[in-house]
């Protein structure tokens, strides 16, 4: 079976490009042809491992030069990328004559469901269902996105299936007949665990609005009040690092608070903290949270939409806050910090509840949805014959 994944580029560190270099890896592992094809890679590596097997070919439609222009401006030059990439993308699946094409809800969603290629066309979402209306856009942007989010169910509808990841998004999209869930996997299996004895928290992600690290920065000027001895990692990169260098300084955290570049193996990483912060905006699924547990960390988060509420059963392998709520946040990090036998407690819990994500039992529902859509539609062809 040829399956083939549309995404904008590989070259980033985020966790959609973890996700999908550790799906078309297994894959690859187990006998599918696998294929990605992007639109802005730009010559760069892939930011994550690809097993070569993997054929990987770029468009050169760099939608991201966009970037920086006005609306008018970058409402004119998509229309134009669009048209080539409708023509380029058509051309290469022909070419590859695939029984599968994925779209990651890159720019070729709005395109993809409509290539006659023969293969059967699926979207997977790594965002909620409000992602585009938890920009925290105004004027313009925000009726924008408005339209945007009401285009995001229209177009789901047309694919042959539609994945989300986690049951809490699926209630969002209503009454879908091509709907499924399938969550992400553990990014890796490790025995070793952490001993939750070191005086150091950990959180995860790229440096923007959606992490909400300007929130967590302030609680943990309080924390640092009352347990001087504890830090802060923020491991990450992005575009807000340089005022994030700069809250810290103003709030006189330079000895608490550090933030760290993003690590390709991200597993011994885990392994020298005590537990892990989450104080996301909004989530497609948190697979920092699943990452934690494996390594028997605790994990802190708020339950924004959507992931948390999936991952996390409060008080057992972790702490789920209610949305926004800082002074709930402070005051369960300080129980964390408090109390090293419930750390010990929820690593444990944590990392026996992490089997639910395998990267075995995830792969095997994919494998499932695949062999499924396959059949269908060989079942289809012949009914028009």
């Amino acid at each position: 079976m040829r399956i083939v994944y549309c995404i904008k580029g590989t070259f980033n560190s985020g966790g959609m490009e973890r996700v999908l270099s550790n799906k078309a890896n297994y894959l690859a592992n187990n006998g599918y042809d696998v294929g990605v094809i992007t639109t802005d890679q730009k010559e760069k590596l892939p930011y994550f491992f690809m097993d070569p097997r993997i054929i990987q070919h770029d468009l050169g439609i760099n939608y991201s030069d966009n970037e920086g222009k006005s609306l008018w401006r970058k409402v004119l030059s998509y229309v134009l990328k669009q048209k080539q990439h409708r023509k380029k993308l058509t051309a290469i699946l022909k070419e590859w004559q695939a029984d599968i094409v994925i779209s990651m809800f890159d720019h070729e969603v709005t395109l993809l469901h409509q290539i006659e290629d023969g293969s059967s066309k699926v979207l997977e979402i790594h965002f909620s269902r409000f992602k585009r209306l938890q920009y925290d856009k105004k004027g313009v942007w925000a009726l924008v996105n408005k339209w945007r989010s009401w285009q995001d169910l229209r177009l789901a509808k047309r694919y042959d299936k539609f994945v989300v990841l986690t049951e809490e998004d699926r209630n969002y999209w209503g009454q879908l007949r091509n709907l499924a869930v399938i969550p992400n996997s553990n990014s890796f299996e490790t025995v070793e665990t952490a001993v939750l004895k070191n005086k150091r928290a950990i959180a995860v992600g790229r440096f923007d609005y959606q992490k909400g690290f300007d929130e967590l920065i302030q609680i943990w000027q309080k924390i640092q009040n009352s347990y001087p001895g504890w830090c802060l990692d923020i491991v990450g990169e992005g575009p807000l690092e340089a005022s994030y260098s700069l809250m810290i300084e103003k709030l006189g955290l330079q000895n608490a608070v550090f933030l760290r570049p993003p690590e390709k193996d991200i597993k011994k990483t885990y392994l020298k903290y005590s537990f892990l912060v989450m104080t996301s905006r909004y989530e497609g699924f948190g697979m920092v949270l699943t990452e934690a547990q494996v390594c028997g960390l605790p994990v802190i988060a708020y339950a924004c939409k959507c992931g948390p509420r999936d991952i996390i059963v409060d008080g057992v392998n972790g702490f789920l806050i209610e949305d926004r709520d800082g002074q709930k946040m402070e005051s369960r990090i300080a129980q964390l910090i408090d109390d090293e036998l419930l750390r010990e407690d929820m690593g444990v819990l944590g990392k026996m509840m992490s089997s639910r994500f395998s990267e075995k039992q995830v792969m095997l529902r994919w494998s499932d949805l695949f062999n499924n859509i396959v059949a269908n539609s060989v079942n289809s062809k012949n009914r028009r014959r």
